[in-house]
């Protein structure tokens, strides 16, 4: 048996010498390491900061109130990010991306696109989500599951001057989004596509739609496939809705009446579009997460200089005791929203869990930049109810933060359920044993072992849906309480009467 039992009295032969020589060396190679406060910037991250930052000055901020206004993206900003090479940033330079450009040994490609997005979100959150939305999720949804030929056509385009955008959400599918009716049938080598999406970012200014659409619907969310759409293939773009907040990034609706879609062009396994959607939106709440913090640090920065200009009852108004301790809270808010995101995409970044981060992160910074465009409009006063000044335009923008890619609701509901298996006992994690009949040839754990784990999932009392979120979450659990080498495990996971076996070996 690979897995050997950890005794109690084993921790009580450890030494008080063994402790304080571990305590020690540990404490040297910290030293020695020089490790970074948990969001200081490598010197390329650094560039890019000021890069992005520059361009949102000089190109995004002269446009702002225009396309507010216009509700329209402007064409020269829109190049501009592609000509800065943020619409691929994370996107491999063998297909015109950014990627070996902004990376090297000590930089992530996903702390990249936070950092842009961050930066953009200070100036105009609506230019942030249009690059946003074609990173995080249309040029990740290629990267991961395209085939070379898919990559060569469409990842190419969409790093260099195509738009494309991610459609799932229907009028009857927005939360439950796999509530969804739009249909493929499959006609010789086409599929054809019947249906409606609704909210689909960047869908006025898009070429490339990933669309996904059940070719089953006997099977449930199992029919869900991801599917490549060209506008040219007939797809329609119907009502631009009139919004709130974020008006120069376009959200229509898109319809598919009889679209013909070479067969070709399915994305990814027929069948794995629900996977494949929520592991996408899982990662894409860290641009969310960065979008809302971007937005909090640009009003906050827009406001700061009011305080210090206007002066009431012979000082100025960011001296008086009360406003600072106003001051200093939304600060300590903004800090504490970016720690959340930068853990989150370094988490993902290191192949390690991350959902309950991400949505910590989506959930807090969207909070966070609700609380900060509120003070600060009441700081500035009538001015900062006015045009005037850009304040009352975060104010409306920030709102978009609790609703898309998941409600507030839907990230705390994912967070509780992430910390469920701790304490909870509804459902057995078997652990089953060499004499399992499905699987004779591993050497299993004893079923009887009180090391077993127990954990909770309410979705296991249904058809098995989203029980795939937890499973990593769950496995690495186990082995952070009864293993240190997590080299020597894999998990086999298969499903017998509606139940989630895990086998060890």
């Amino acid at each position: 048996m690979l897995f050997s039992k950890i005794k109690c009295n084993s921790l009580r032969s450890f030494s008080i010498n063994q402790s304080k020589r571990l305590f020690t060396s540990s404490a040297l190679q910290r030293s020695e390491s020089k490790i970074a406060s948990l969001h200081t910037f490598t010197e390329e991250e650094q560039m890019l900061r000021e890069s992005v930052a520059k361009f949102a000055k000089e190109v995004v901020r002269p446009k702002v109130f225009e396309m507010d206004e216009k509700e329209l993206l402007d064409k020269s900003v829109l190049s501009g990010l592609f000509n800065q090479g943020l619409m691929g940033i994370e996107t491999p330079t063998d297909y015109n991306g950014s990627e070996s450009s902004f990376t090297s040994a000590e930089v992530t490609i996903c702390q990249l696109a936070i950092i842009a997005v961050e930066e953009l979100a200070k100036v105009d959150p609506s230019v942030s989500v249009v690059c946003d939305v074609q990173n995080t999720l249309v040029n990740t949804l290629f990267r991961k599951y395209g085939t070379d030929a898919q990559k060569e056509k469409y990842l190419s385009k969409l790093a260099t001057d195509t738009v494309g955008c991610f459609c799932l959400s229907e009028a009857g599918a927005g939360t439950d989004a796999f509530a969804l009716t739009t249909k493929a049938e499959k006609k010789g080598d086409y599929y054809v596509l019947n249906g409606s999406k609704m909210w689909i970012t960047n869908s006025y200014e898009s070429d490339i739609f990933l669309v996904f659409a059940n070719i089953d619907p006997s099977k449930g969310y199992k029919g869900i496939t991801c599917f490549i759409a060209e506008k040219d293939m007939g797809v329609k773009i119907g009502k631009k809705e009139i919004k709130l907040g974020i008006r120069a990034s376009s959200t229509c609706v898109v319809n598919f009446d009889e679209v013909k879609i070479p067969a070709a062009n399915v994305l990814g396994e027929i069948g794995q579009g629900y996977k494949y959607a929520i592991e996408i939106l899982n990662e894409g709440r860290i641009g969310i997460a960065a979008q809302m913090l971007g937005l909090a640090q640009g009003v906050f920065d827009e406001t700061m200089p009011y305080l210090y200009e206007r002066k009431c009852f012979g000082q100025h108004i960011g001296d008086f005791q009360g406003m600072q301790f106003q001051v200093a809270q939304v600060a300590l808010d903004i800090e504490a929203a970016r720690l959340l995101t930068y853990n989150a995409a370094r988490l993902k970044e290191e192949g390690k869990t991350f959902v309950k981060e991400a949505a910590m992160a989506k959930l807090y910074a969207s909070q966070v930049a609700e609380r900060s465009a509120s003070k600060c409009i009441e700081w500035m006063g009538g001015v900062g109810f006015t045009r005037e000044y850009p304040v009352e335009k975060y104010f409306r923008d920030c709102k978009i933060g609790a609703i898309y890619e998941g409600t507030s609701n839907i990230q705390l509901q994912t967070i509780a359920k992430l910390l469920k298996p701790f304490t909870c006992t509804h459902l057995s994690l078997y652990l089953c044993t060499k004499t399992d009949e499905h699987f004779p040839h591993y050497p299993h754990l004893d079923s009887s072992s009180p090391k077993s784990l127990t954990v909770s999932d309410d979705n296991l009392d249904k058809p098995i849906k989203s029980s795939y979120i937890h499973l990593t979450s769950v496995y690495e659990t186990f082995l952070s309480r009864y293993s240190s080498n997590k080299a020597k495990f894999a998990p086999c996971i298969y499903s017998k009467q509606d139940s989630l076996h895990f086998i060890v070996s």
